[in-house]
């Protein structure tokens, strides 16, 4: 089994793949403050609820966008598993090319994300990736990574209406029946989810604007779910796009 890790802002994800398929999914909250140690026994407990036992994992990849956590979590899978992950980053086959002012600073995410959306749907191609922010990658009909917009994601404009006002309330992230909602918990959920949702169709307009055609689009993320379903354009949600895109990435790499 290969070992496939996405270190995010909100969340560790951990998906373990074998024969290229994807047999487990698991989370855990990220914490820089943890040791390597204090890691290596929580992913050893939780992966263990998959079945994963040492002996099984062969090679591990990982993603990150913490950079406290990358040796952290790098030691601590070195400490259970005895393999020493690749990091995706500079100098990593990727088999796209970036057309940024400077491509070394995309982050390992995006650069997943769209490896996972031109090998698996082709290209070009329009991904939204909807955790802590919301990212809008476009790779071009060369598969090539042409640029992306960061948004402010769906939990951040949730807790900034809590936590930065007098009385509104922290709610949950269902739909309610009306946009114009009728009472203040509902007219919140309208706001952040057919907001968000309504953010999402005007950007995707905007960007077919700006390359000249209708490109396919992808969601992934952990909000993807709870918001795309409520957009007016045609999205295929893949929740496990980050991962794949890490399993892809591997197999080019692995020596």
């Amino acid at each position: 089994m290969r070992l496939t890790v996405d270190i995010g802002n909100s969340n560790i994800v951990f998906g373990g793949f074998e024969n290229d398929e994807l047999v487990f999914v698991a989370r855990m909250a990220t914490d820089i403050s943890r040791t390597e140690d204090e890691y290596a026994g929580q992913i050893l407990s939780t992966l263990s609820l998959h079945n994963v036992g040492r002996e099984k994992v062969s090679g591990a990849i990982i993603s990150s966008v913490v950079p406290p956590l990358n040796s952290v979590i790098r030691k601590a899978i070195e400490l259970i598993y005895g393999v020493t992950p690749l990091m995706v980053g500079p100098g990593i086959k990727t088999g796209i090319n970036i057309h940024c002012d400077n491509p070394a600073s995309v982050g390992a995410d995006l650069i997943t994300a769209c490896v996972a959306a031109h090998h698996i749907y082709g290209s070009p191609s329009l991904i939204v990736d909807m955790g802590t922010a919301t990212k809008m990658m476009v790779v071009n009909e060369k598969g090539a990574f042409i640029g992306v917009s960061i948004i402010p994601g769906v939990l951040m404009g949730l807790n900034a209406l809590a936590t930065g006002t007098a009385q509104l309330p922290r709610v949950g992230l269902e739909a309610p029946p009306l946009v114009a909602a009728k009472n203040t918990v509902d007219c919140i959920r309208s706001g952040v989810i057919y907001g968000n949702a309504s953010l999402v169709d005007g950007m995707i307009d905007r960007i077919n604007e700006e390359v000249g055609c209708e490109l396919p689009v992808y969601a992934t993320g952990g909000l993807a779910k709870t918001v795309i379903k409520h957009c007016r354009h045609e999205i295929k949600i893949d929740e496990n796009l980050l991962l794949k895109g890490l399993n892809i990435l591997y197999n080019k790499n692995k020596t």
